[in-house]
């Protein structure tokens, strides 16, 4: 069996390196795609004994080739050791590990590249195959080779990988990697540099931002929430302006090199590799971003409802949650072991926790659950449908729901006016255009025609000046308070108090109390003559 199978790897890489040469000939697709440098082959082997054989099957076997791991890896030179290809070549740390379908494989190994003549590279693979580069202890080859596309200024990392499993035969696999590592060629991409540099200098703006905050509310800054999103999205953003330019200093060193010798191999799959991660951490920062659009908009009651909720009745549905995957594990469990070696959703436990997700979502493969076991088969399927989707799953949303009308009747009774976006728009627009003395500040004027009426109408009930200055002096007290504790556009979730303004709002209670009893006595006083009237 083995004879076979290293025959075809062999006229596999023998028809990819056709390929290659046929891409750098032909005149149509020369034009299109270009390839950078040459190809790479590589491959990693296990040693000998590396697993134990039982002892009664000792005298029929006498060699054992465990699975690949880096303890396992056969570092020891073969065949033909004058060549580079029969001889180990060290990983490089920096470089990344492949993680394939049935290991994770290091870098480094017995390496040879590609000739750009098909007659050499077609002579060096019959010289591999008859003296056996491929052995018993191989358990993986790559391919590696990088295509670039003036039109669309776009590198193809390609990677082209054949797994060898302890257990025999071929996987195959390949990943494609098409990414755009020149950044700035184009009139485009320099409006995209320019945003790129306004990014930084808000960036550091915003940072600044933020140790100032932190210099002045010191411990107090970290109660909140969205403070730590907001230092989250710093870090992330900082993180991903790193790799940027990590990144284009790489390649800049890479094509200087890879100009100077085109007849060497090129390594730009470890540039796609950390291109991804690059990417992975702007779609987890935009991610980010969008959720801190809810502390801009959570002002507004319908708005904070959903933060309210949840805050809530967080408590029970971490009970609820316990609950829920003891059932759930204990079905995953049972399903990997029944149909583990018939079903390929259910192949591994962590495939069975996802295909029953999959199955309250309703993507299910019953047939392939009743062929595997007629009888256990169909109670599991039933039993899990009607415990976790009819009940547990009700369960949940009705705790939401039941949390949902509470908090609704809470901003219904007892809670300030909402404040709407529009208001606020509008009064810092007329804000602006007071400022730039563009508009008379009407509210002023308004204010002070309002004070002077209601002073005249007090001087003709019978109230002496002093009073009246007592009073109005009273009432813009109250309205600093008013406005500095009790205002709607107040956003932060904590605001320190001083021992003075502690004592000022204490104060302000005392007042708010004598005017309560003060309105009490009137209104006792009403209904007693309300009460004479009606006798």
């Amino acid at each position: 069996m083995e004879g076979p199978l290293l025959e075809g790897l062999y006229w596999d890489a023998w028809y990819t390196n056709k390929m290659l040469y046929n891409l750098k000939n032909s005149s149509r697709i020369y034009y299109e795609s270009i390839l950078l440098g040459v190809p790479r082959v590589r491959q990693l082997k296990v040693r000998n004994n590396t697993c134990k054989i039982y002892t009664s099957f000792q005298s029929l076997m006498s060699e054992c080739y465990d699975r690949y791991t880096s303890s396992n890896e056969d570092t020891s030179d073969f065949g033909l050791e004058q060549e580079t290809e029969w001889k180990y070549s060290t990983p490089n740390t920096s470089s990344p590990w492949h993680w394939g379908f049935v290991g994770v494989y290091q870098n480094g190994g017995f390496i040879f590249t590609l000739s750009k003549s098909k007659s050499e590279t077609k002579n060096k693979f019959i010289n591999l195959r008859l003296n056996s580069w491929i052995t018993r202890g191989t358990r993986v080859i790559f391919i590696d080779f990088s295509l670039y596309n003036a039109n669309v200024n776009l590198f193809c990392i390609i990677r082209l990988v054949a797994e060898f499993p302890a257990t025999g035969g071929i996987i195959t696999s390949w990943q494609f990697y098409s990414v755009k590592l020149l950044r700035y060629v184009s009139y485009y991409d320099y409006i995209i540099a320019s945003c790129e540099i306004t990014f930084c200098i808000f960036l550091i703006v915003f940072t600044t931002q933020e140790a100032q905050k932190i210099r002045e509310f010191k411990s107090a800054y970290f109660k909140s929430v969205w403070n730590w999103l907001e230092l989250l999205l710093l870090v992330l953003c900082f993180v991903a302006v790193s790799f940027n330019i990590y990144c284009n200093i790489q390649i800049f060193l890479l094509l200087g090199e890879l100009l100077q010798n085109t007849e060497k191999y090129s390594d730009f799959y470890f540039l796609a590799y950390w291109y991804i991660y690059y990417n992975n951490v702007i779609a987890i920062t935009i991610f980010f971003a969008w959720i801190k659009i809810f502390k801009f908009i959570s002002f507004n009651k319908t708005m904070s409802q959903l933060s309210s909720t949840l805050s809530r009745c967080l408590k029970d549905i971490v009970g609820f949650a316990i609950m829920f995957f003891i059932i759930f594990f204990a079905y995953a469990q049972l399903g990997f072991l029944v149909f583990g070696s018939q079903v390929d959703d259910f192949s591994t436990f962590q495939n069975a926790i996802f295909a029953q997700f999959r199955i309250v979502l309703g993507d299910f493969n019953f047939a392939g659950i009743q062929q595997a076991n007629r009888i256990l088969g169909p109670i599991y399927f039933i039993t899990f449908i009607f415990f976790v989707f009819f009940v547990l799953l009700n369960m949940f949303l009705a705790i939401i729901n039941d949390t949902y009308s509470e908090v609704k009747a809470d901003y219904s009774v007892g809670r300030r006016p909402d404040f709407e976006l529009g208001k606020m728009i509008k009064k810092s627009y007329n804000n602006a255009l007071e400022k730039l003395r563009l508009k008379k500040p009407q509210k002023d004027e308004d204010n002070k025609g309002m004070k002077g009426d209601l002073a005249e109408q007090a001087r003709r009930e019978g109230f002496d000046e002093n009073e009246i200055q007592s009073a109005e002096q009273m009432k813009k007290w109250k309205e600093r308070l008013e406005k500095k504790y009790y205002s709607a556009e107040i956003q932060d979730d904590y605001q320190p108090v001083t021992q003075q303004e502690f004592r000022e709002l204490f104060l302000y209670a005392v007042e708010l109390e004598k005017e309560l009893h003060y309105v009490s006595l009137k209104l006792n006083r009403v209904m007693r003559k309300i009460s004479a009237l009606q006798y």
